[in-house]
């Protein structure tokens, strides 16, 4: 696996590059074996440093994490522990959906997946302050689960998902909440809730 260590605005020194590099490309190869390629970025902000590692570990599955500390070796080690949480938990995930699939037990419902908010302050925006629409590059919408579309979720550190639901082809989307947690809409229940109410009145 190809890991490249860049450093934005500050010099990564052979010492520090050959760490970041070795520690990034054992955890990936522990989990996955045949990750594809992983980026790592360290920069300085005031007294912090900052380190993001990406592992792009096949088509359309990458795992992002960030770390920070007054060290640029406790930040790295500080985002390769939480990259190796979150590899474990992404493993456990999946073999408990195969153990289903196999047995042929029905996927439980959305709410049996909500995770648990970590510990972080919401971001918020300066009053007067209009946001910015950023262009993003083309993108294939995955066909998937709503577990493994949480999963991916979960593991990019993305704030939404857009996807194909593999039970019954219609768009869904999951997204995190304000809360920590994860909401799924499904425009295909939406609508028979409708025609429901709609049967209801009439």
């Amino acid at each position: 696996m190809q890991v490249t260590v860049t450093g934005k605005q500050m010099d990564v020194g052979e010492s520090l590059r050959s760490h970041a590099e070795a520690a990034t490309a054992a955890i990936a190869d522990k989990y996955f074996g045949k990750a594809i390629e992983a980026h790592v970025v360290f920069c300085r902000e005031r007294h912090l440093f900052l380190s993001d590692i990406l592992v792009h570990a096949g088509r359309g599955l990458s795992v992002q994490c960030h770390g920070e500390a007054a060290d640029a070796y406790a930040a790295f080690d500080d985002a390769a522990e939480r990259l190796e949480k979150q590899l474990r938990r992404y493993k456990r995930r999946l073999r408990n959906h195969h153990k289903h699939v196999k047995a042929g037990v029905e996927p439980e419902a959305a709410t049996d997946y909500v995770l648990a908010a970590e510990a972080a302050a919401a971001p918020t925006e300066e009053e007067g302050c209009e946001p910015l629409v950023i262009a993003e590059m083309r993108t294939s919408i995955p066909l998937l689960t709503v577990r493994e579309a949480v999963m991916r979720l979960d593991l990019a550190d993305l704030p939404a998902l857009l996807f194909r639901n593999s039970a019954r082809g219609t768009l869904n989307l999951v997204y995190r909440r304000r809360d920590g947690n994860v909401g799924w809409v499904d425009p295909d229940l939406s609508a028979k809730a409708r025609r429901a109410d709609k049967g209801k009145a009439s």
